[in-house]
């Protein structure tokens, strides 16, 4: 069940305000937990409510999405880019007030589909973020998290990066799957629930992946990371926003 936070807009209103008195800016991540663009914004404009408010106290923002409801917001979006102010210690790094991230897990659209029902398929994602990127945008391709025995052999990694490219994104970030909880709405239960549902044989190599952890093994997350970085350089692709 989700729920809205009537009071939402003030609260962040007056917590801006307040961060401004002290001078105290940083990138706003537009959201790094729950998809900014759901279905339920076309009516309820939660996100676009707190879009303006961040542009009125000129903060920086990061729009985390799968979604190409992101569309609608960019008038918006090239005003904070134009007029947000950044933390001391960015303001000689980066030069953008907006950065706009479309996570993608797989480039598989059966998988996708599967693993996302109802969201919009990974190349319609591409054409979204290339869209973005044509209108003068900062963007970028979170492929965080790429999914282990699914969608990280160095096949699926180097057509991640090369997609990238084509589609304008200026960096791409990989990263491994955390798997949390032991509820029944937690990612932990919910991804083993779609592994027995498509990939049954798949279980018994994620059980001694992760053992009781949230992560997959040291092991597992230094080779991915070692051979994002070498698909990454021959591609000539940034990893990484700074």
């Amino acid at each position: 069940m989700m729920a809205i936070k009537r009071n939402a807009l003030e609260v962040l209103d007056r917590q801006l305000a307040f961060r401004v008195k002290k001078n105290q800016y940083g990138i706003i991540a537009v959201s790094s937990a729950i998809d900014p663009y759901m279905r339920m914004e076309e009516t309820q404009k939660m996100t676009e409510g707190s879009l303006r408010i961040i542009l009125k106290h000129r903060f920086p923002v990061m729009i985390i999405t799968k979604s190409t409801g992101v569309l609608r917001d960019l008038s918006i979006l090239k005003e904070i880019d134009q007029q947000a102010m950044h933390a001391p210690d960015l303001r000689d790094k980066l030069t953008r007030g907006t950065i706009i991230s479309f996570s993608i897990s797989t480039l598989d659209e059966k998988i996708a589909s599967m693993l996302e029902p109802g969201a919009p398929g990974p190349v319609q994602r591409l054409e979204t973020m290339q869209r973005c990127k044509e209108e003068g945008f900062m963007v970028g391709l979170n492929c965080i998290p790429v999914l282990p025995f699914i969608s990280d052999s160095d096949e699926d990694l180097e057509n991640m990066v090369i997609q990238a490219k084509k589609y304008g994104a200026d960096y791409i970030l990989i990263g491994g799957l955390t798997l949390f909880g032991n509820q029944p709405a937690d990612s932990k239960i919910l991804y083993y629930k779609f592994l027995e549902r498509n990939f049954p044989h798949l279980v018994p190599a994620y059980k001694k992946l992760y053992r009781i952890f949230f992560m997959p093994s040291k092991e597992y997350l230094n080779d991915l990371d070692v051979r994002a970085s070498a698909w990454c350089e021959k591609h000539g692709m940034k990893r990484g926003i700074l």
